[in-house]
C-alpha cells in the first residue's frame, strides 16, 4: 500500500484527501476535510491539523509517502505565490517541514486533466458519442471563475497532461450581435482586445447580461436587476455577498427572467463554439471533456442544443467535429481526484 495526500488549494478553501493506493487495483479514500484557507498562515499547519485529525479515525498517525497539491495559479520550478493569499509555497520546503518524501505542486486545471483519467461513467454526461479512437489526444475545457483549457497526449499506457492559456486567446465573434458585444466590451473596459475568457466564464455571463441590458436588446426584471446592481457596486471588493453569474444562471434555468434566458442562450453557444475551436486544434478523438464549475449546474441549458451546434458549426470541418466524443464532467471533485493520481505517479 502507498499512502498519498491530495489537495485542492484555493484562496477561499483548502480541501485535503488521504488516499491509499494498493499495489494492484484502484485507490480508495481514507479521509477528507475542508479548511478555510485564510484562517491559516501557510499550508503546513493545515496539513498537520488534517493528519492529526485523521489519526483519530484511523487509529494511527498517517505519514503520506507522496503528495500533490492543485493550486489556482502559475507553477514555476515547483513553487507558487498564491494570488488571493499571502502564501508562498515551495515543494522542497513542504517536503522538509511535513516529512513527505515527494511533493508536487500543479496548476488546478492540470489536476482536472489528470482527474479525467480517474472518472467513471456515472461522473459524466455524454453530449455526443462520436467515434472514440484510442491513442488520440484528450481535450479539457472548463468555464468557472475563468476559462481553463488543458490537453492530454498518449504516453506509454497512460496520458501526459499539459497546461495551456487558451482562455486568453482572442474572442472571435460570429454574428452581428456578437460583433456589437465585442465593440461594447472594448469600450466598456477601455482595452484593445477581448479574450474569450471575457465572455466564456462566470464574469462572461455577467458581461453578456450587461450588454443585452444596456443596449436594450432584452428587458430587465426589477428583481434580478436589483441583485445585479448590488453586484456591480461590489465589483472592486474581494468579498462579495452574491455571485451574479449564478443568479443569472438560476433565473435562466427556472425561466423566470427573459433577459437571463437570452444571456444564457448566447453564453452556451459561445461556450460550445470555443470548445469546437479547441477541438479543431487537437482533434481529440479520445474525448473532449467540459469541466469547470458552470456546465454541470446548467446542464439542461447545455443539453438544449446550442452548445453542440456551436461546437460543430465549423463549415467544412463539421464532419470532423461530429466524430469527437463530448462529455460534461459532473463530479465537482475531479481536480482532487487528479491530484491523487498525480501524487501516485511521482
Amino acid at each position: 500500500m502507498t499512502l498519498l495526500l491530495a489537495g485542492d488549494i484555493g484562496g477561499t478553501k483548502t480541501i485535503l484527501r488521504l488516499v491509499e493506493q494498493p499495489a494492484v487495483g484502484s485507490m480508495y479514500n481514507l479521509d477528507e476535510a475542508t479548511y478555510p484557507s485564510q484562517d491559516f498562515p501557510d499550508l503546513v499547519p493545515i496539513v498537520q491539523k488534517f493528519l492529526a485529525a485523521a489519526s483519530a479515525h484511523l487509529g494511527y498517525l498517517p505519514q503520506p509517502e507522496k503528495a500533490c497539491f492543485a493550486i489556482a495559479g502559475p507553477i514555476v520550478n515547483n513553487s507558487v505565490k498564491l494570488t488571493n493569499l499571502v502564501w508562498f509555497l515551495d515543494a522542497e520546503r513542504l517536503q522538509q517541514e511535513l516529512g513527505i518524501a515527494k511533493i508536487s505542486l500543479i496548476n488546478d486545471f492540470v489536476a482536472v486533466g489528470y482527474g479525467i483519467l480517474g472518472l467513471t461513467e456515472s461522473d459524466l454526461h455524454t453530449l455526443q458519442v462520436g467515434k472514440f479512437q484510442a491513442n488520440s489526444p484528450i481535450a479539457v475545457i472548463g468555464a468557472g471563475t475563468g476559462l481553463g483549457q488543458a490537453f492530454l497526449t498518449p504516453s506509454g499506457d497512460s496520458y501526459q497532461v499539459f497546461a495551456t492559456e487558451g482562455g486568453h486567446t482572442d474572442f472571435a465573434p460570429r454574428t452581428e450581435l456578437e460583433f456589437q458585444m465585442m465593440k461594447y466590451l472594448l469600450e466598456k473596459h477601455r482595452v484593445d482586445r477581448i479574450s474569450v475568457e471575457r465572455v466564456v466564464s462566470g464574469m462572461g455571463i455577467v458581461s453578456i447580461y450587461q450588454f443585452l441590458r444596456d443596449k436594450k436588446i432584452a428587458s430587465e426584471s426589477p428583481e434580478i436587476g436589483e441583485i445585479i446592481r448590488i453586484c456591480e457596486q461590489e465589483a472592486g471588493n474581494t468579498e462579495k455577498t452574491v455571485d451574479p453569474g449564478a443568479v443569472i444562471g438560476k433565473a435562466a434555468l427556472t425561466k423566470t427572467d427573459p433577459l437571463s434566458e437570452e444571456t444564457l442562450r448566447i453564453f452556451v453557444e459561445l461556450y460550445g463554439a470555443e470548445a469546437g475551436n479547441m477541438a479543431l486544434k487537437l482533434l481529440p478523438y479520445s474525448g473532449l471533456y467540459v469541466a469547470g464549475g458552470i456546465a454541470a449546474k446548467i446542464l439542461p441549458l447545455i443539453e438544449a442544443g446550442g452548445f453542440m451546434e456551436g461546437f460543430i458549426n465549423k463549415g467544412r470541418m463539421r464532419n470532423l467535429l461530429e466524430k469527437v466524443p463530448v462529455h460534461v464532467v459532473l463530479n465537482p471533485q475531479v481536480g482532487l481526484i487528479g491530484a491523487a493520481i498525480c501524487a501516485n505517479r511521482l
